[in-house]
Parts: C-alpha cells; structure tokens; sequence
C-alpha cells in the first residue's frame, strides 16, 4: 500500500475528490437542471478551490482541458466507465491505461468494480492489472467499489457498503469510494472493514446543503476520510459556496451549523 498522506491525493491525510465523470456515465440528464454545468471548465474552475485535492475526470475531458489547469489543480484519470445506454449486467470498460494516464498528467487513478455483477471476475482482474500498473508509476489507486447486480437486493445496507469497503482492502485500493450506508453506525463498521485504505464517501445525487453536509459530517466522525462529490457540487449555481463549507467539515472538523455560517 503506498503512504498517500503527503500525495497530491490528500491534504492533511483527508481527500476531498471533485468527480466529473457523469457526463459518460449519466449522460446529459445530470446537466438538464442547471445547462452551464455541462461546461468542464466550470467543473475545473472549482477545482481550483484549496478544499479539493484532486478532480476525476474521464481521459476525454483530461486531454481537453487538464493542460490548462495542471498547475492549479491535481488529476485523478478515471480508467473504466460506461455509459448508462448499457442495459445489460452492471459492467464498465476499460477506457484509459495506467500509462498514458501517467503521460497526461495524473497524480492517481480511479477504477469501478461492480462487486455481485456477474462480470465481477473479469472486472477484478482489469482491477489488478491497473492496480500493479500504478504502483510502477507511485499512483495512488481509488476504487469505486459500488456492489449491484441482479443478485444483490440492496446495495446500500450496512453490510453490502461494509462488504464493499473490505473489497478495496483486499484488492489492493489505497482509498474505497462508497455510498453512504444511512447512519454513522454503519460507516463506523465500513471503515471497521476498510483497514488500512481510507474510506470516503460518494456524494450521491443532489440534496440540500444541510441534509448533504449531515452525511459528510457523519462520515468523518465515523473515522472516514473525506468525500468525493460531483453533483451536490457542480450542480449548483454557486459551488465554492458549498466547498467552502466542506472544508470546514473535512479539514478542520467543524459542525454543520459553524459550516453553514
């Protein structure tokens, strides 16, 4: 496991990714409500905030517009994603190498593994290859580790998001991005099965600023280490609002109500 506490990935041993991948896994839907937010400039711009230690970006969007913000902010290439005009078992392909991530200018690498799809095997197995390949180049690995499939009834409860977490572990990520499990109790017993690979938290689908930062906070008492977030970000008009806000909560352990301030 490589020390990522002093790697472009963190800051203070916490890690705060902005994730802008939607636009290949969604589609234009994510976009609908607020158009602008299409823009990966905008995305990037916010990037730039001191609370985001890196932005998550497929290999298109990477070689479009990270040469213009390379100095400002740090990338994490997404390696695989697939779109959702895929109707078949949860899979995703395998879009970008390791080595031509580490050509355009990445500090680390994200890989989603669907634990439970019946493409789980083949999906572990890009896994290790991309894995092994980044530790060549001291590129720290994220992994979505998002369990679904025909087999799996409920993909958020506290044991499926545990389960995921030790997933991570297992196989080698330094950091397991997972969906909330609903309570502290149960992120407490994620991070519990995490070990040594830092846990944070997928933001999920818009909500509120108090409703959102409840969950981050409840995440970081839990012993989590941060958030990747997307859409409860960019999809506001206002997005520095919101990181001004998680940095508080992140970084210096402030309470929902002192972060709304």
């Amino acid at each position: 496991m490589i020390p990522i506490d002093d790697s472009p990935l963190c800051r203070d041993g916490k890690v705060l990714i902005l994730a802008f991948d939607h636009g290949l896994e969604h589609g234009p839907v994510d976009f609908a409500g607020l158009p602008e937010s299409a823009d990966p400039e905008r995305t990037f711009e916010a990037a730039t905030h001191p609370a985001v230690t890196s932005i998550a970006v497929q290999k298109g969007i990477a070689e479009a517009y990270y040469p213009s913000y390379e100095d400002d902010v740090n990338l994490l290439m997404k390696l695989n994603g697939t779109s959702n005009l895929w109707m078949g078992e949860p899979d995703t392909a395998v879009n970008c190498s390791v080595d031509y991530a580490a050509e355009v200018g990445a500090s680390s690498v994200g890989f989603t593994v669907y634990g439970g799809s019946n493409n789980e095997i083949e999906m572990v197995e890009e896994f290790r290859e991309a894995q092994e390949a980044a530790r060549e180049y001291g590129l720290p690995t994220v992994m979505w580790s998002y369990p679904r499939g025909q087999g799996l009834k409920n993909d958020t409860s506290e044991e499926t998001i545990a389960y995921a977490a030790r997933l991570a572990l297992e196989l080698g990520a330094d950091v397991a991005k997972v969906k909330y499990p609903g309570s502290k109790t149960g992120m407490e017993h994620a991070v519990q099965m995490a070990g040594k690979t830092k846990v944070v938290m997928s933001g999920g689908s818009k909500t509120t600023d108090r409703e959102f930062l409840q969950s981050v906070k409840a995440v970081m008492d839990a012993g989590g280490k941060g958030l990747a977030v997307g859409r409860n970000v960019w999809q506001r008009e206002n997005p520095t609002a919101l990181l001004d806000s998680l940095e508080k909560v992140i970084f210096e352990g402030a309470s929902v109500d002192a972060a709304l301030e």
